[in-house]
Order: C-alpha cells, then structure tokens, then sequence
C-alpha cells in the first residue's frame, strides 16, 4: 500500500508540473465560487499547501467539520506553484487568517531544482501577500522528512531544518505567528517515525491528531493578534 501510495503521489506531482494548468488554478475555481465572500464574524482560516495539506481533510476529516477552516491543499505542489494560486485560492476568499505549509516537494525538486533560499522567498512572498490583504499569516515549519521515497538521498533531513531555521526567524522579526511541527514530530534522525507517517512524509491520522493541537494554538493566537487592531 505505501509503494502504491508513493506511486500516485509521484504520477500527480508529474501531471501538475507539465499539464497545461501548471499551477492548477482550476483545481478549486468552482469551489472557490461557490464559496463567496465570507460572511461577517465567519472567521475563516484557509489553509493553503500540498499533499500534506490536502490529505487533512481526508485523513482526519472532524479537524475540518463544522468550522470555517478551508482546505486548499494541492498534493506535490511547490512554492511557485501556490504563489501563483494565491490570490484566487487565499486572498479572494477574504480570510482572517491564512496558514501556510509549504516547501518541502520544492526540496524534491517536484518542479526542477529549487535552493532554500528560492523556496523561503516564495514563502515570504505568499506571507508578503496576505498581511498586506490584513491577513493574519501562521508560517508552518516544513515537516521532519529523512528522505523521500519517490526521489531518494536528497538528505532532506538536512535541508529542512535549515529552511525551518529562516522561516522562524523571518516570522519573529514580521510579527507573523510561526507553527512548529517540526519540533513535535521528528525523530532522533529528523525524519518522521512510522507512528506519525508510514511513508516517512505524508501524516497518518495519529499525526495529525499533533498538527491539530499545535494548529489550534496558533489559529486562536492569530484571532488574538486581530482582535487587538
């Protein structure tokens, strides 16, 4: 099942990179109108990212039921990707707050080579974004990967502490709110134990039951933050 699982991850990252749709803005188009504006006192958080992201809703679906949190995760999405999406699948649904989880199919090389500091400007430009639209922004730290099964020895055990190191620094000096899974998830390799992911990436249900705490925490901090303005 995890070889299967790998597999389809690797055939979608393929079809969204080279299909004519590269940034897949046409993934939510409809949902995103059916949406509409949001409603006054909604508080709507859209939580913009890749597979990991978008397995949320799937894998732990009461995470999303009856709130105002909108999942527009699109699995093996880059930064370039989601930076190009931003505005119809963030900024146009007029949220309050805006969680970010991106970068670690950049480390992959999903969409060809990408350095740390190419993929942490894409962050910062998507956070750039949404607090100049009064967005709330929570920056997610990349979660623990030690390698990746559809694209081994990329070391990304090593990588991703680095970039989680200059987006916590970039969140602190922007008053901007920085969700650290990393912390809570690694093992002593900085990769994913079984128990929280069976592939080494992608979150099982257990998880993301620690995601859910930890992103809760920041939400209400955000709201927080908002209310005092």
């Amino acid at each position: 099942m995890r070889i299967i699982y790998t597999f389809l991850f690797f055939v979608i990252s393929i079809m969204n990179t080279y299909g004519q749709d590269w940034a897949n803005l046409n993934r939510y188009k409809e949902a995103n109108l059916e949406l509409g504006a949001s409603a006054k006192n909604e508080k709507r958080v859209v939580f913009m990212g890749n597979s990991i992201t978008e397995g949320w809703s799937r894998i732990s679906r009461n995470f999303f039921k009856g709130k105002s949190y909108i999942n527009r995760g699109i699995s093996g999405q880059t930064t370039p990707q989601m930076l190009v999406r931003f505005r119809p699948d963030v900024l146009e649904l007029n949220p309050e707050v805006v969680v970010i989880l991106a970068g670690t199919n950049d480390i992959a090389g999903n969409t060809g080579p990408m350095t740390i500091d190419e993929i942490f400007g894409n962050i910062r430009s998507m956070a750039e974004l949404a607090k100049v639209n009064d967005i709330e922004v929570i920056i997610s730290s990349v979660l623990p990967a030690y390698d990746y099964p559809w694209k081994p020895g990329l070391e990304p055990n090593k990588k991703i502490p680095s970039l989680n190191l200059l987006l916590k620094k970039y969140a602190e000096r922007n008053d901007m709110i920085y969700l650290d899974y990393f912390t809570a998830m690694a093992d002593d390799r900085n990769g994913l134990p079984e128990s929280l992911a069976n592939d080494g990436v992608h979150p099982t249900i257990a998880g993301y039951r620690i995601m859910e705490i930890l992103a809760e925490k920041a939400i209400a901090e955000a709201f927080k933050r908002q209310a005092k303005k």
